[in-house]
Order: C-alpha cells, then sequence, then structure tokens
C-alpha cells in the first residue's frame, strides 16, 4: 500500500501534456477518473500525504509488534548488559539501555524497509512508467479521496491561510524576471554556445512581453511599390530588394491596396512595361496595432496563415511591417538568408570599444551587436525604439554634431543630422579596464 501510494505522486504530477492528451483520447473509465483526480491537483496531494502518513504510522506499529515477537527478550537483556559496562552507558539503568535498543533497532529496520521498498523503488518505477502506474492506482486514490475528503479539505485551506498571511497572496507565487535571469545565468555555461542558449532562454521568457511596436520596420525603411507603376519599375523594385511580399501603397503608406507576393509575377517576367500587374495583388492586408504583444501576434500569423502584417498606431495611420521573421528573431536572433547581406544592421565597427550606428538602427539591433542586454536603456528610452529616438530622449531636442550624451556609461556622439533627425551616432562601450582601476 505504501509503495502504491508513493508511486502514485510521482506518476500523476510527472504527466506531461502529451501523456494527458493521449488519457484524454481514451474514453475508459480508467482515463475518467484520471482526469478528474488531475482537476483539483492540491486535493489530490493532500489526499496522497494523508494516506502515506497513515499507512507508514500503520506499518511502524505493525513492525514493531513483529519485532517484539521475532526478537526475544533475552536478547535485549544480554546487549543492555554489555553496553552498561561502556562509560556513555554507565549512567542509565538497565531497563533504559534496553529500551532505548528496542527502538533503536525497530527505527533502523522499519526506516529501511519503507524507504527502500515504499519509497524509492515505487518513485523510479513511477518516473519511467508513469501512465501505467497512474491508470493501475486511479481507483485506490479515487476511493482514498472520497475516504478523506474531510480531511484533505482542512489540510489545503489551512496551507492556503497560512501562505496568504506569512506570504502576499496570489503574489507570492509568481517569479519576477530577475530570479528567472539568475536561474539562467546559474543553468548555462559561459562558452560561446552557451551564450547563444541564454540569449534563446532569455528570449523566450520575455516573448509575451514585447509589444509589436519594439520589432516593426519603419515605413521609412519600407520597400513599396505605388499602385500606379509600370510594370518593369515593381520588376525592378523586387529584383533589387529581394523581398518575397512587397506592399503596395496608393500615393502614401497609409494607404495600402494590398500585398504582392513576388511568386505571383513568375509566369508574367517577359510582358511589357503596360502589363496591368495589379490584378494579382491580394488585398487581404492583415493590420495589427503597435501594443499587441509578440506572442498573439505569433498566434495570428499561425491562424490567419500570414507572414507579414502592417502597424497601425493609435491615431490609424500606418507606421511600419512586421513579419514573422521578424517575430522568431526576437527569440533566436537574426536569421541570415541567401538575401541579407553583413549591413543588414547598418554599423561599422572602428575598435573594440566604438561602434558608428545609423540613426535608425533599432535599440533592440544594437544590444545585439555590443552584447548590450535589451533592457540597459529602458529607464532613458521613453517610447523611442531607433537609437535616434534615444538620444532625443537623453538631450530633448535636435542635437548638434559632436554633441555626446551619456547613458549608463555608454556614450552617444552625434557624427551626423539634417534639420530632420539625426543620421549617424558614434556609440562608445564602457572601458572594462577603467572599471575595474575604479574598483
Amino acid at each position: 500500500m505504501s509503495a502504491f501510494v508513493s508511486s502514485s505522486e510521482v506518476a500523476y504530477f510527472s504527466l506531461s501534456p502529451t501523456d494527458i492528451k493521449d488519457i484524454e483520447d481514451n474514453d475508459d473509465r480508467k482515463s475518467a477518473r484520471i482526469l478528474k483526480l488531475l482537476k483539483e491537483p492540491t486535493s489530490l496531494l493532500a489526499t496522497i500525504l494523508i494516506s502515506n502518513n497513515l499507512i507508514n504510522i500503520a506499518i511502524i506499529l505493525v513492525m514493531a509488534q513483529f519485532l517484539n515477537l521475532l526478537i526475544p527478550t533475552t536478547f535485549y537483556v544480554d546487549a543492555a548488559h554489555s553496553l552498561h559496562r561502556f562509560a556513555p552507558f554507565s549512567y542509565f539503568e538497565a531497563d533504559t539501555c534496553m529500551k532505548f535498543l528496542e527502538v533503536l533497532i525497530t527505527v533502523v529496520l522499519v526506516t529501511f524497509i519503507l524507504v527502500l521498498f515504499g519509497e524509492v523503488i515505487p518513485k523510479v518505477f513511477a518516473q519511467l512508467k508513469g501512465r501505467i502506474v497512474a491508470r493501475s492506482t486511479s481507483r485506490l486514490l479515487t476511493v482514498l479521496s472520497k475516504l478523506f475528503f474531510p480531511l484533505s479539505a482542512m489540510l489545503v485551506s489551512g496551507t492556503s491561510l497560512i501562505e496568504n498571511y506569512f506570504g502576499d497572496g496570489a503574489n507570492n507565487k509568481q517569479t519576477s524576471m530577475e530570479d528567472i535571469d539568475e536561474a539562467i545565468q546559474l543553468a548555462v555555461g559561459d562558452d560561446e554556445l552557451a551564450m547563444e542558449d541564454k540569449g534563446i532562454l532569455r528570449g523566450i521568457v520575455k516573448f509575451g512581453d514585447v509589444p509589436v511596436k519594439q520589432v516593426t520596420k519603419s515605413y521609412v525603411d519600407v520597400i513599396a511599390v505605388d499602385f500606379k507603376d509600370k510594370y518593369n519599375v515593381l520588376l525592378s523594385t523586387a529584383e533589387e530588394s529581394g523581398y518575397s511580399r512587397i506592399p503596395i501603397i496608393d500615393d502614401s503608406f497609409d494607404n495600402i491596396t494590398g500585398i504582392l507576393y513576388v511568386k505571383d509575377l513568375l509566369p508574367y517576367l517577359n510582358e511589357g512595361p503596360e502589363f496591368e500587374w495589379q490584378s494579382l495583388i491580394r488585398a487581404n492586408v492583415f493590420y495589427v496595432p503597435e501594443a499587441k504583444k509578440l506572442d498573439d501576434l505569433l498566434e495570428d500569423f499561425q491562424k490567419q496563415k500570414q507572414h507579414i502584417a502592417i502597424v497601425v498606431d493609435e491615431f490609424g495611420g500606418s507606421s511600419g511591417i512586421v513579419t514573422l521573421e521578424d517575430v522568431i528573431e526576437e527569440v533566436i536572433g537574426d536569421i541570415k538568408d541567401e538575401f541579407d547581406g553583413d549591413g543588414e544592421i547598418e554599423f561599422k565597427k572602428i575598435d573594440e570599444l566604438n561602434y558608428l550606428f545609423e540613426g535608425k538602427t533599432l535599440l533592440n539591433d544594437m544590444g545585439r551587436v555590443i552584447s548590450a542586454p535589451p533592457e540597459l536603456f529602458d529607464e532613458a528610452r521613453g517610447d523611442a525604439d531607433s537609437l535616434a529616438g534615444l538620444v532625443l530622449e537623453l538631450s530633448g531636442y535636435i542635437p548638434k554634431v559632436g554633441e555626446i550624451f551619456n547613458s549608463n556609461a555608454y556614450l552617444f556622439k552625434v557624427v551626423t543630422v539634417n534639420k530632420r533627425r539625426i543620421e549617424q551616432i558614434l556609440v562608445t562601450l564602457p572601458n572594462p579596464t577603467e572599471n575595474q582601476n575604479e574598483d
């Protein structure tokens, strides 16, 4: 009984989502009992703990009586007299030494039997054959859950009261991002491959909190074709850009008529400039707001079978585009294909501490290049997503060439600027040697 109950604890609480799905697909009584027990995991655990403790106590009482019958009293008397000769035991009476030996032998023997046959072996087996054990113990646990319902309900209620009194209620169950980041740091090594793993793990953890705006490609950098352009202009743009999908606009990016799939042009490559390519435009444009979270966007991409979306701001204007590749890159890093050059993120590495970036470079992309955590400039960036936007937040005005701004020991020097925006910025990383000297 002890082995049965102990193995059920591991079996039920180690079932994977795949195991549960398979159990749901089996339309039989055992599967129904398992699913019903899993609906109330705290009550199930309380039932298992109560049953296991009662059974173990019963085993101890029975074993104590059994050992009294198995081992004669003369054995304890002779052993007690032998122990009484030694200094530590000479201060106690012979009867006390005899009782001590009796309890010691009982505890050691019963503990060995319980741990080996009632805990270790059944739990190891349950870890390997979880579904089999769960099905075998479903009837027993159903009976025990009904039998011990009053006790288990009191236990669950009592632990909830204690948890709420000494903790922060439901809030103490939530793990902070700092705790997760520290766990990743401890779990993964420090070699180059491990650093990539850390980046992916951090990307997965933060994926649900990243808004679409953070990975949006601004409309000023989007390759688009006007609805009125000739066919030869379209072909030239498609060839030069290398993109598989091109937004089609009517005069401005705020008026998007559809998306053109370049593969639809293949049967018409030999057509003249007057070819009416507009009939190939797909009008099912997918719009998403800037505030939408990436995990929701990924789900929408899957449901609607789309790879590109037009991002709209709070006023309904088109602010840019986001693609499935952008979403995936937020987790695993940059994806390079045959059309991507090294200059996709436009920067120049001057030395180990100095990088020259285009002002339009996204802060996330800059962070990947200089190996800076994405949250490093969160306090200073405000609503800015680009490097130029960060400098504007730090300055409060359009700065002049040569002006330098500081954030978290990183220096940002304006290299070129026009009347409307900052074009190039020199980023200087903190010098680790100077930091060590200060320490």
